[in-house]
């Protein structure tokens, strides 16, 4: 039998900065050009005919270019539920664009046998003007699906997504939580034979995320295909058999998830250092924010990478806001070396801080783990700014790392091995209980 997605020598090469044209006369004007200096170079070396070949993958970069994708080939049989990861930025999201049809490769060629359905990003395939009804019968439509169909498996959607409510209210109004639960219930239950599936899953809260994978596990068992992308590697883990590591475009290994996974952390943890910096246009972020930094201190204020179990930890995050903006937050991720998530915290956990607005200028918040928290062992931290419940401004995974170490001296029970990503140091009270 046949691969149900075969992938051969996909590459994708995307030009840096503005194009600069915003209307269709700009746009051909700007053809027009192109194709004039095309003909004027031939006509001086007295060549005839015109022709554009596509750009090589194998050829140095051109100015202004990146090759996120560099001859990707693989193959997926049916039933199989695959992991994709790897850094921000590594291709695995054009990917995923190019196996959906969203975006062109520059050269190769994706063969995908049966009916494709996706969740890629908040809000994708929805129109939102159509109600959540509306867009549930939408969906599929596109997929190629009946209305007797689509009836039989409403009810199922609906009670899934949770948002029976706001059922026939237009998606417009809905938040990035309710948009991903109806999104991922209509990709998951209008039955495609192949199920592709990004970080999307990220945006809703705990007890949504594990219907999520229990779902995709119920595909696959029943003969459909699943590609998910996740920075979750205990999720990967667990639901993932085999997975595919994407480093810079490339594919540097495609094996069992567990080798993969513990040679992504391996290979984290040596790059980190306890600082990140960032600069100009390249910083993540948008318009209105920017990143600039992000360290691990100690409680000298120095920058550190290890720590003992009773030592605090200080996370910094300094970004510039360009325009004024309200609502916006940060927040982290704490994860093991195995890649279970140990925690999260916001900047709103703080009660003194009242952010509701802020004016153009430089921002630093600070985060503090307490020490005495976290057992031994290597950590990695993942960083996001973000306006809750309506869009992420940047989220930076994996980037940095520390490890937490014994404490010196004789040992003892004090400093003995405890299972658990937390050994918190608890007040406790010992009595003699005297006999009236």
């Amino acid at each position: 039998m046949k691969p149900i997605i075969e992938v051969e020598n996909i590459s994708k090469l995307y030009h840096l900065g503005l194009i600069g044209a915003t209307t269709l006369h700009d746009s051909l004007d700007r053809w027009w050009y192109k194709m004039r200096g095309k003909e004027d170079a031939l006509k001086k070396i007295g060549a005839k005919h015109l022709m554009i070949e596509p750009n090589d993958p194998q050829a140095g970069p051109e100015p202004n270019t990146i090759w996120a994708l560099k001859d990707i080939s693989f193959s997926v049989k049916q039933g199989e539920i695959i992991g994709i990861i790897g850094k921000n930025g590594a291709g695995k999201s054009t990917l995923l664009k190019i196996l959906t049809r969203i975006t062109d490769p520059t050269s190769g060629r994706a063969i995908m046998r049966g009916r494709v359905a996706s969740l890629l990003e908040v809000g994708t395939g929805f129109h939102p003007e159509l109600t959540g009804r509306e867009n549930i019968y939408l969906n599929g439509a596109i997929l190629g699906m009946r209305k007797l169909e689509i009836d039989r498996k409403f009810d199922e959607i609906v009670d899934f997504s949770g948002v029976e409510k706001f059922i026939d209210t237009p998606v417009k109004r809905y938040s990035s939580g309710m948009y991903v639960r109806l999104a991922f219930a209509i990709a998951a239950h209008l039955e495609p034979e192949i199920l592709l599936v990004d970080e999307v899953l990220a945006v809703g809260d705990a007890e949504f995320q594990k219907k999520c994978l229990g779902k995709m596990k119920n595909v696959a068992s029943a003969g459909r295909t699943v590609l998910f992308v996740s920075h979750n590697m205990g999720a990967i883990q667990q639901l993932c058999p085999r997975t595919i590591l994407i480093a810079d475009g490339h594919i540097m290994l495609d094996d069992n998830s567990e080798n993969v996974v513990s040679i992504y952390l391996s290979r984290g943890r040596e790059q980190k250092s306890g600082v990140r910096d960032y600069e100009g246009v390249t910083a993540p972020g948008d318009d209105y924010v920017r990143l600039k930094a992000i360290r691990i201190m100690n409680e000298l204020e120095h920058v550190a990478t290890m720590f003992k179990i009773n030592e605090s930890i200080s996370i910094e995050i300094e970004f510039t806001v360009l325009q004024q903006i309200s609502n916006f937050h940060t927040y982290i991720r704490v994860f093991t070396q195995e890649g279970i998530l140990a925690f999260g915290s916001g900047d709103w956990d703080d009660d003194n801080v009242e952010i509701s607005r802020l004016l153009p200028g430089r921002y630093l918040t600070r985060c503090v783990i307490s020490g005495n928290l976290l057992n031994r062992g290597s950590y990695s931290l993942t960083v996001m700014g973000q306006i809750p419940h309506a869009r992420y401004v940047f989220v930076e995974n994996n980037v940095l790392g520390w490890k937490i170490l014994e404490l010196d001296g004789a040992g003892g029970a004090i400093s003995m091995n405890r299972p658990g990503v937390f050994r918190p140091k608890l007040k406790w009270k010992f009595t003699q209980i005297k006999d009236q």
